[in-house]
């Protein structure tokens, strides 16, 4: 099926496939703030778009700034990107070896951007059975083997599980011990945003946490992220980005995104209490298991005799797409992720599993 690659969010292919409008279905594939656009961000849109009628700002000094203040770090910090996934094809540029290490189950673009730079991949696979748990035995054990980088996502992208700052403190020190670049990919951390490791990235000064601003703040189609590090990293990541690879309406709505602080506690406590609706809601269901997700989506196993592949052809019938995990390393077709979204929407879509598996 074209719904079936890398990435969730095939919503265009999704509405093509049933001859539909996009806006006719509901999409879980993709885990985007269910509240939407900011009322702030969307006016800062409109009010630049005067802005296109020059090049953008080279230095990026206003978004700069706002993020400084959000995390308590020099602008110097940070390095903005077109989207985080620019930075995670640029990151190669920076570090030197040809073997990396990524956690799985992870993001694709990982892989697939070290190995367009000859790098060989190699996987350390967190098994759902102990709830994707990580420890600093098989960290460090799995470094013996000299690699240059490793790659690590938290929350975790399909898992939604959260590394505590001690375990992510104790992979920053055997990565420091062993000359191993490390990249912490926390694209959902505003959830919990008191377990971001920026703090520990520029301390140890081979590491780079990457952040994106599309998911959280709701504009996806608009393209925008940053990576926090020590100052000689964040310019050289910056450099690899180019002069004007973030745009004039990005910056604008950056700005106005960051600055909106009712807007993203509200975006953490709906999400949170919608959260836990759905988890109740998928765990009155015999034939799933949920596993518990720090971030804006759950991973679910399904434990008859059905494929994620199959639900979701059966699901995007009733319009509603789910992101099936079958491609993700260390997963089993038994595997699919769903965003947390409106109360309506998340109802709509624990009755069809009701009624499915009943």
């Amino acid at each position: 099926m074209e719904l079936n690659d890398d990435h969730g969010g095939k919503i265009y292919a999704a509405a093509r496939l049933l001859g539909v409008h996009p806006s006719d279905i509901i999409d879980f594939s993709a885990s985007i703030n269910p509240l939407g656009l900011s009322a702030s961000a969307r006016k800062a849109l409109v009010e630049s778009m005067d802005d296109l009628a020059h090049y953008p700002d080279c230095l990026q000094n206003e978004l700069k700034s706002s993020l400084s203040l959000m995390h308590g770090v020099s602008g110097k910090n940070i390095a903005l990107a077109n989207g985080s996934t620019e930075l995670i094809y640029n990151l190669p540029f920076v570090f030197k070896g040809k073997r990396a290490l990524v956690v799985a189950p992870a993001f694709s673009e990982y892989a697939i951007s070290l190995r367009q730079h000859g790098f060989q991949v190699d996987y350390l696979i967190l098994s759902p059975e102990d709830g994707f748990a990580i420890d600093r035995s098989s960290v460090a054990s799995a470094l013996k083997c000299n690699y240059s980088a490793i790659y690590l996502c938290n929350p975790g992208n399909p898992t939604g599980k959260l590394y505590p700052r001690e375990i992510i403190e104790e992979i920053s020190s055997l990565c420091s011990e062993t000359g191993t670049f490390m990249v912490i990919d926390e694209a959902f951390i505003d959830f919990c945003e008191e377990e971001s490791a920026e703090l520990i990235a520029i301390k140890n000064g081979n590491s780079v946490v990457l952040r994106s601003m599309t998911k959280f703040y709701g504009f996806p189609g608009l393209r925008l992220g940053y990576a926090v590090a020590a100052e000689p990293l964040a310019e050289r990541l910056e450099r690899a980005g180019g002069v004007w690879s973030v745009n004039a309406l990005a910056l604008g709505a950056g700005v106005a995104a960051v600055n909106d602080r009712e807007y993203a506690d509200r975006t953490v406590s709906y999400v949170a209490e919608q959260r836990r609706r759905l988890m109740d809601r998928l765990r009155s269901v015999a034939a799933l298991k949920p596993f518990e997700s720090a971030a804006n989506f759950i991973l679910v196993e399904i434990m008859a005799r059905e494929s994620a592949a199959r639900l979701q052809e059966e699901l995007l019938k009733k319009r509603v797409l789910i992101r099936d995990c079958a491609g993700f390393k260390g997963l089993s077709p038994s595997f699919f992720r769903i965003a947390v979204r409106t109360g309506d929407e998340n109802d709509r879509l624990a009755e069809l599993l009701s009624e499915r598996y009943e």
